[in-house]
């Protein structure tokens, strides 16, 4: 009875039927790349509003330490939301994108230093 099968499948498409059956691939999970883009643009200026009303709203001595912490609250929870969509640990999401968004904005703050450039 596989052998059956398998013959079938190889007679109608074996590397359509290898990538359906084995891979898991089909149309209905083909890639939307119009959907993805919007996606990426829709999350990108969401994420981007907190840190830019901060910069409105927070007094100026304190600009610096407080669009950072809104920063990393915001990346936070997009790692979070990720990691759960991806049906992965929320807080391991967070923890990541909170130290290499850590990482990030010390090595900009690093090079602005190193060319004299201030941030705050």
């Amino acid at each position: 009875m596989t052998q059956t099968v398998a013959r079938h499948l190889m007679a109608n498409g074996a590397l359509a039927a290898h990538a359906r059956d084995e891979l898991g691939f089909s149309e209905k999970l083909a890639a939307r790349p119009l959907q993805a883009a919007t996606a990426s643009a829709a999350t990108f200026a969401i994420g981007a509003a907190l840190p830019i009303i901060t910069v409105v709203v927070a007094p100026a001595g304190a600009l610096l330490v407080a669009v950072s912490i809104v920063s990393l609250l915001c990346l936070a929870g997009l790692g979070a939301i990720a990691a759960i969509v991806g049906g992965a640990s929320a807080i391991r999401g967070a923890g990541r994108v909170i130290f290499w968004g850590t990482l990030a904005m010390a090595s900009t703050a690093g090079v602005g230093m190193l060319f004299s450039t201030p941030v705050g």
